[in-house]
């Protein structure tokens, strides 16, 4: 850790798993029991383990997505079924008003 501050000032995001670490380390008889608060602090820093999780989360849809294309879906009916196309607070250009003027 290097100063302990974040880019606003104040504490950095990741202080708090930097404190319980360094409490752990320091009253440790061996390095290994603090394990578990180095991996929370090495995480908050990295987020290895999100990142990890999200390529796993996005290549399973793709999967699907393949999968389901050579059944012969639409790709308009496999994007709609996998991500928000629209929440409907705008109107897209051309398309028609529920209310008549």
């Amino acid at each position: 850790m290097a100063s302990g501050f974040g880019y606003t000032g104040g504490r950095s995001r990741c202080f708090a798993y930097w404190q319980e670490f360094s409490k752990c380390y320091s009253q440790a008889d061996a390095p290994s029991q603090c394990r578990v608060q180095a991996d929370d602090y090495l995480e908050c820093l990295h987020h290895t383990k999100e990142i990890e999780r999200a390529k796993a989360i996005r290549a399973e849809f793709i999967k699907q997505a393949e999968h389901q294309a050579k059944e012969g879906r639409k790709v308009a009916d496999l994007l709609a079924d996998g991500v928000i196309v629209s929440v409907g607070n705008k109107q897209r250009d051309g398309a028609p008003d529920d209310k008549e003027q």
